[in-house]
């Protein structure tokens, strides 16, 4: 393991403008700190690395800086670690989609230095604001479920659409996608958990799109494969069953509807939970979120 300890200088420096009355706490948390980060226990290493996640909004907004200090090492220590071991046991042909959705954009650097190029939002507003404020050369999924009235909050830039579930969504994305002369890919989103609340399509939905006069009049969309979520259940078997369910669709629509589209190959399932099944049963994208930027943080989403 490498430490950057210029990345602990920094936090030093900016630390002694605080109050003097504060710099006790400072020191004793920086030298506990580097007993921490040398430790070959990565046990310990990850215990304390919860621990100071789950007081990430008062560390940030307090003025307990020490603390935030040895929290902002651990945390950028384990998002580089995590994703470099996540990324080393996927296979050829699946990507990693980081989910950074509620996670900030130092978050989102840390995994960027890394080498981690493609990262998943559920939010157009807050996916547009990081757009901003990051390398360009992000591309940005959207994984979550979207309203039309918010699809020009991400037209401009976004990367890949993965939950469309309706052909007024698909209509209003290409209407939005002409205004920038672009054309969006999209991933039909279907519905294959047992929980109803988990949105999506069925096939005979997807069916009366494709075969709809309207669809077939859409220039700036263009549909590269499925995306579906599993249960959330301990019954592996059945997570395997909905995932291979999802694959049979693919099949399906490749067969009747894409059989000369080379760009129809994208079969988006697995998440933390998830994803060795999903790898398993042929999936050419996983998205994976609290695995690399652990728990998220819903406190200062509006």
């Amino acid at each position: 393991m490498i430490y950057n300890w210029e990345y602990f200088l920094t936090l030093s420096a900016n630390s002694q403008k605080r109050s003097p009355k504060k710099r006790p706490f400072f020191w004793a948390f920086l030298c506990f700190g580097v007993i921490v980060c040398f430790s070959e226990n990565q046990y310990v290493i990850a215990v304390i690395y919860r621990i100071w996640r789950s007081f990430e909004i008062i560390m940030r907004d307090g003025e307990t800086y020490p603390f935030y200090l040895i929290y902002s090492y651990l945390c950028r220590m384990n998002i580089q670690e995590n994703i470099e071991r996540i990324a080393a046991g996927l296979p050829e042909g699946v990507r990693l989609i980081a989910v950074s959705k509620t996670k900030p954009v130092e978050d989102i650097e840390e995994a960027y230095a890394e080498g981690q190029r493609a990262f998943g939002e559920n939010r157009p507003q807050e996916m547009a604001s990081k757009y901003r404020l990051l390398p360009k050369d992000i591309e940005w999924h959207m994984i979550g479920q979207l309203q039309e009235k918010n699809v020009k909050y991400i037209a401009p830039f976004v990367t890949l659409i993965h939950s469309v579930d309706s052909l007024k969504l698909l209509v209003k994305i290409d209407r939005e996608a002409a205004k920038y002369d672009r054309i969006i890919n999209c991933l039909l989103e279907f519905h294959i958990a047992e929980e109803s609340t988990k949105s999506g399509l069925t096939y005979e939905q997807a069916e009366e799109i494709m075969e709809s006069e309207e669809y077939k009049m859409l220039k700036n969309v263009r549909i590269t494969g499925v995306m579906g979520i599993a249960t959330y259940t301990e019954n592996t078997e059945q997570v395997r069953q909905e995932f291979r369910q999802l694959r049979q669709i693919f099949l399906r629509l490749k067969e009747r509807y894409f059989s000369a589209n080379q760009e129809f190959k994208e079969l988006s399932m697995g998440m933390s939970g998830d994803y060795r099944i999903a790898v398993e049963e042929g999936c050419t994208m996983v998205r994976i979120g609290s695995s690399i930027f652990g728990k998220r943080n819903y406190i200062n989403i509006k």
